[in-house]
């Protein structure tokens, strides 16, 4: 998953940009984030918010260039078994709120596929949320993904 990092003041000095995307493996936890930054050791009273969790598309995936992607889903199903996870979600870790969004069709480089939204009163809840939230969509909401390569394309995911 990729993870857009935003850096303010003396942050922002040192890496000499606001704003950082890392690559983090599928069940990355907050304390993944600083190393992947590449910022040298991690100051003291650093503070982190979660705020959100997309999914963006990549360059690059299973060694080839990624031209972009194509989603297909059975529409009515998907949102429905969305939103049966959201409330499956909300119930389980006690959160205020919950919210999935899956985009179908074309999806450029670098744009957003999929964004999940938690409130929580304790961001520990928030963040296992939003990990299950991504795990589970992946293998239970009727959703396929073409990548289209250079030279090809492929079919990826369970039934495809």
């Amino acid at each position: 998953m990729y993870v857009r990092v935003r850096l303010f003041a003396g942050l922002r000095e040192r890496a000499g940009t606001g704003a950082l995307e890392v690559e983090l493996p599928d069940g990355a936890l907050l304390g993944d984030v600083w190393p992947a930054l590449g910022l040298g050791e991690e100051p003291s009273g650093l503070l982190f918010a979660v705020n959100r969790v997309i999914g963006t598309t990549r360059a690059r995936s299973r060694g080839r260039d990624v031209v972009y992607l194509e989603y297909e889903a059975y529409e009515g199903m998907a949102e429905d078994m969305m939103a049966q996870l959201a409330a499956e979600l909300a119930r389980c870790h006690e959160l205020c709120a919950v919210a999935i969004h899956h985009r179908v069709g074309r999806v450029e480089i670098g744009e957003v596929s999929v964004v999940i939204a938690v409130s929580a009163p304790h961001r520990a809840a928030a963040l296992e949320a939003c990990r299950e939230a991504i795990d589970e969509l992946k293998v239970s909401v009727p959703l396929w993904k073409k990548e289209v390569y250079a030279g090809g394309e492929e079919w990826i995911g369970k039934g495809s």
